[in-house]
Protein backbone atom coordinates (compact mmCIF):
# COMPACT_ATOMS: atom_id res chain seq x y z
CA UNK A 1 0.00 0.00 0.00
CA UNK A 2 1.04 3.31 -0.78
CA UNK A 3 1.92 5.04 2.16
CA UNK A 4 1.12 8.72 3.76
CA UNK A 5 4.05 10.09 3.21
CA UNK A 6 4.77 8.75 -0.25
CA UNK A 7 0.89 10.11 -1.18
CA UNK A 8 1.85 12.99 -0.18
CA UNK A 9 4.39 13.82 -2.12
CA UNK A 10 2.72 12.63 -5.10
CA UNK A 11 0.03 14.61 -3.62
CA UNK A 12 2.00 18.01 -4.51
CA UNK A 13 3.52 16.59 -7.63
CA UNK A 14 -0.01 15.93 -9.37
CA UNK A 15 -1.09 19.50 -7.94
CA UNK A 16 1.68 21.35 -9.51
CA UNK A 17 0.53 19.75 -12.77
CA UNK A 18 -3.36 20.57 -12.11
CA UNK A 19 -3.25 23.68 -13.69
CA UNK A 20 -3.31 23.91 -17.56
CA UNK A 21 -0.75 26.05 -18.40
CA UNK A 22 2.14 24.76 -16.14
CA UNK A 23 0.69 21.60 -17.74
CA UNK A 24 1.42 22.93 -21.49
CA UNK A 25 4.88 24.59 -20.41
CA UNK A 26 5.96 21.25 -19.21
CA UNK A 27 5.20 19.59 -22.10
CA UNK A 28 6.66 22.40 -24.68
CA UNK A 29 9.85 21.93 -22.48
CA UNK A 30 9.73 18.15 -22.27
CA UNK A 31 9.04 17.93 -26.00
CA UNK A 32 11.17 20.03 -27.11
CA UNK A 33 14.57 18.74 -25.12
CA UNK A 34 15.98 22.56 -24.93
CA UNK A 35 15.98 25.46 -23.28
CA UNK A 36 13.79 28.07 -24.25
CA UNK A 37 12.99 31.39 -23.01
CA UNK A 38 9.79 32.64 -20.71
CA UNK A 39 9.19 35.12 -23.92
CA UNK A 40 9.35 32.25 -25.98
CA UNK A 41 7.54 30.09 -23.79
CA UNK A 42 4.89 32.95 -23.56
CA UNK A 43 4.43 33.80 -27.07
CA UNK A 44 3.94 29.42 -27.72
CA UNK A 45 1.40 29.07 -24.82
CA UNK A 46 -0.41 32.38 -25.34
CA UNK A 47 0.00 34.03 -22.16
CA UNK A 48 1.74 36.93 -20.91
CA UNK A 49 5.36 36.81 -19.71
CA UNK A 50 4.25 37.92 -15.90
CA UNK A 51 1.77 34.78 -16.10
CA UNK A 52 4.80 32.19 -17.43
CA UNK A 53 7.31 33.22 -14.98
CA UNK A 54 4.40 32.90 -12.11
CA UNK A 55 4.23 28.85 -13.70
CA UNK A 56 7.95 28.38 -14.20
CA UNK A 57 8.60 29.19 -10.83
CA UNK A 58 6.44 26.66 -9.40
CA UNK A 59 7.69 23.86 -11.77
CA UNK A 60 11.50 24.97 -10.61
CA UNK A 61 10.07 24.71 -6.73
CA UNK A 62 9.54 20.91 -7.03
CA UNK A 63 12.13 20.81 -10.16
CA UNK A 64 10.42 19.87 -12.55
CA UNK A 65 12.25 21.98 -14.59
CA UNK A 66 15.52 24.37 -14.25
CA UNK A 67 16.01 28.14 -15.01
CA UNK A 68 18.95 29.76 -15.35
CA UNK A 69 19.66 33.45 -16.10
CA UNK A 70 21.26 34.03 -19.50
CA UNK A 71 21.61 38.34 -19.03
CA UNK A 72 17.97 39.62 -19.18
CA UNK A 73 16.77 36.45 -20.04
CA UNK A 74 15.49 33.02 -17.86
CA UNK A 75 16.28 30.32 -19.67
CA UNK A 76 13.94 26.81 -18.70
CA UNK A 77 14.91 23.86 -19.23
CA UNK A 78 13.24 20.23 -18.40
CA UNK A 79 15.17 18.19 -15.82
CA UNK A 80 16.36 14.86 -17.89
CA UNK A 81 15.52 12.64 -14.34
CA UNK A 82 12.18 13.88 -13.90
CA UNK A 83 11.43 12.85 -17.63
CA UNK A 84 12.49 9.67 -16.44
CA UNK A 85 11.19 9.17 -12.98
CA UNK A 86 7.79 11.19 -12.91
CA UNK A 87 6.00 8.62 -15.10
CA UNK A 88 6.29 5.63 -12.30
CA UNK A 89 5.07 7.77 -9.89
CA UNK A 90 1.06 7.53 -11.90
CA UNK A 91 1.77 4.23 -12.34
CA UNK A 92 2.21 3.70 -9.12
CA UNK A 93 -0.71 5.33 -7.21
CA UNK A 94 -2.33 3.62 -10.43
CA UNK A 95 -1.37 0.36 -9.33
CA UNK A 96 0.32 -0.45 -12.22
CA UNK A 97 3.65 -0.71 -10.47
CA UNK A 98 4.96 -2.26 -7.11
CA UNK A 99 5.05 0.63 -4.08
CA UNK A 100 8.51 -0.20 -3.58
CA UNK A 101 8.54 0.22 0.22
CA UNK A 102 11.60 2.73 2.02
CA UNK A 103 12.58 3.31 -1.52
CA UNK A 104 12.26 6.86 -1.74
CA UNK A 105 12.59 10.48 0.04
CA UNK A 106 9.34 11.74 1.21
CA UNK A 107 10.00 15.03 0.95
CA UNK A 108 11.77 14.90 -2.59
CA UNK A 109 10.52 13.92 -5.71
CA UNK A 110 12.74 10.22 -6.76
CA UNK A 111 14.60 13.40 -9.26
CA UNK A 112 15.07 15.22 -6.47
CA UNK A 113 17.10 13.51 -4.48
CA UNK A 114 20.20 13.29 -6.76
CA UNK A 115 20.59 17.33 -5.69
CA UNK A 116 19.54 19.00 -9.33
CA UNK A 117 21.39 21.74 -10.83
CA UNK A 118 18.72 24.44 -10.44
Amino acid sequence: MLDRADAEAYASWFGCLADPTRLQLLHLLATARQPMTVGALAARVGVGQPTVSRHVRRLAELEFVFVERVGTASHVRVNPDCLAEFPSAAEVVMGQAPVRAGSRQHTLAPWQAGGGDA
